[in-house]
């Protein structure tokens, strides 16, 4: 299957993008990914986005399409795919319906992960991180520490990341309804999205989406 994942900050992507790409058996396919290496590899457009990252600018079309179809040309991918974080804006979604055309192929699903705007600000806002190891994540509600502001597997503080405060996570989320958004209806036009929605546990959103896609959970 080729399947394209959105949804807003917080939907919980990148995690539910693992799950689904294992019993799909597909490569997940993510834009961080993709910028890492490329970047840590040294390549022509991993050395554009650097440059463009170091002076603070955001990183043109062109380069972060460049990636993702460089990407989608390994054997790995010439099965199907999971699609996290691309394409972002309408330009993105153009190209790569250009892209799949050329290659006489096209999208099986767009999977919209939806979660009020209230409870993507809860899940962002409510998280602290140890600041001794950032691999140490806990939530003041889902999650609690043993003690507040204590990691209870170190004894590190627990502090609350900048990209994570409530007015950031509202910032992101208004990117989120003015860039990404409009590629929902761009799908929809197609016929192409399966919306479901987010709440529960990891578990019960990977059967959601699996159920919603056609395919039993394994």
């Amino acid at each position: 299957m080729r399947i394209v994942l959105v949804g807003p900050p917080g939907a919980g992507k990148g995690t539910q993008a693992q799950y689904l790409a294992k019993n799909l058996s597909i490569p997940h396919i993510s834009t961080g990914d993709l910028f890492r290496a490329n970047i840590s590899q040294g390549t022509a457009l991993g050395k554009q986005a650097q440059e463009y990252m170091n002076a603070g600018q955001l990183v043109p079309d062109a380069v972060t399409i460049g990636m993702a179809t460089d990407r989608l040309q390994q054997p790995d991918a010439e099965g199907g795919f999971l699609l996290d974080g691309f394409p972002r804006n309408l330009g993105q979604a153009e190209a790569l319906d250009g892209y799949l055309a050329d290659k006489g192929v096209k999208l099986d699903a767009v999977l919209d992960l939806e979660v009020p705007e209230d409870e993507v600000v809860k899940r962002i806002a409510g998280r602290r991180i140890c600041r001794n190891d950032s691999s140490h994540v806990f939530h003041v509600s889902y999650t609690p520490p043993k003690a507040a502001g204590v990691c209870d597997k170190c004894g590190g503080e627990l502090y609350q990341r900048d990209d994570d405060s409530e007015d950031t996570v509202r910032k992101r989320l208004e990117v989120y309804h003015s860039e990404t958004e409009p590629i929902i209806d761009f799908y929809k036009a197609q016929e192409l999205v399966v919306t479901i929605s987010a709440l529960g546990t990891v578990e019960e959103v990977t059967r959601r989406a699996m159920e919603a896609l056609g395919r039993p959970a394994a």
